[in-house]
């Protein structure tokens, strides 16, 4: 079977959290519910004991990831870039150590950086899921155009309730109320 077509299941599958930065972030489209959406995936990748990945590109002139990205992190420390692509040799080191095909990729901007690293994961053989709703550029046009040359190149458009509740795969279970209380 294509691993494309495959289930995300949290022991296949790494979460990559793409330059969600304090300056970048207030210029996006609908900032603050891509940023809620990026906190439920990484607070959910906790729960489920999916590995977290994220980056941050030219801190010092874009600043250290949000504030409420930063506190569901805890003590997670964020690779810095210069690349657009979060696809820099300390973030394919730590994919390889985890040894995950599967990479869950949310952040910003939908056009560039996180473009730029789902096509660098398909040609490192991952299989990069997006999350539509965690991902925003400056313009609709391009975040919405972003996502159709990254569905076009191989990657997978999802959202983040789709793919939490698909990493999770059972409801009725301890692991279950503690996302019900992440999702709502």
């Amino acid at each position: 079977m294509n691993d494309l077509l495959r289930k995300l299941t949290s022991q296949g599958t790494v979460l990559l959290v793409v330059d969600v930065q304090e300056k970048l972030l207030p210029a996006m489209q609908e900032a603050e519910q891509c940023a809620a959406n990026v906190r439920k995936m990484v607070e959910a990748a906790k729960v489920l004991a999916v590995p977290v990945v994220v980056t941050e590109q030219y801190p010092a002139g874009l600043g250290a990831t949000c504030a409420a990205i930063r506190e569901a992190m805890g003590e997670l420390k964020a690779i810095e870039k210069m690349r657009f692509s979060a696809c820099v040799q300390a973030t394919t080191d730590r994919l390889s150590e985890l040894d995950r095909r599967q990479v869950i990729v949310v952040g910003i901007e939908a056009h560039v950086c996180v473009q730029q690293t789902v096509l660098d994961l398909l040609r490192l053989d991952y299989n990069p899921y997006v999350c539509a709703d965690a991902v925003s550029s400056r313009r609709a046009i391009d975040r919405d155009t972003g996502l159709a040359r990254m569905r076009q190149a191989g990657a997978i458009i999802t959202t983040t309730e789709s793919a939490i509740f698909e990493l999770l795969g059972e409801a009725g279970t301890g692991l279950f109320k503690q996302i019900l209380k992440i999702v709502k």
